[in-house]
């Protein structure tokens, strides 16, 4: 399932793929309040339509991006863009909740994450320039 050629590499793109599913796709589709419970959100009082909606966009966003990764655990070095693909998206979202860290709108379980996601892109670009 990984390649032996690129371990580390392989490794990085299964543990990603295996965390980001579990942790952020999956609940964001399936379950979108709840996970937003986990993560200390403040619920809108009423109807919550568009706020699942969007979660669930999100959700299923991360769901295609997970989709690209896949094969790439096999061959990473012959599928380099996906770490292109992985820096860019943790990236923004570094910048993302970084500004929500500033404003002071989002709980603190998002600011850790800043650290998670700002390791996870640091890894890709590492592992891009690695791979050649």
């Amino acid at each position: 399932m990984t390649d032996p050629n690129h371990a580390f590499a392989s490794w990085f793109l299964l543990a990603s793929c295996a965390f980001f599913l579990v942790v952020y796709a999956v609940p964001l589709v399936l379950f979108p309040l709840r996970w937003a419970r986990w993560f200390r959100w403040e619920l809108p009082a009423g109807r919550a339509d568009v706020t699942v909606y969007f979660a669930r966009c999100t959700g299923l966003l991360a769901l295609a991006i997970l989709a690209v990764v896949v094969p790439a655990i096999r061959d990473p070095a012959g599928h380099r863009m996906v770490f292109d693909l992985i820096a860019w998206a943790c990236g923004l979202m570094t910048l993302l909740h970084v500004w929500g860290a500033i404003r002071r709108t989002q709980p603190w379980p998002e600011h850790v994450e800043i650290v998670m996601y700002a390791a996870v892109c640091g890894a890709a670009l590492w592992l891009r320039a690695a791979l050649g």
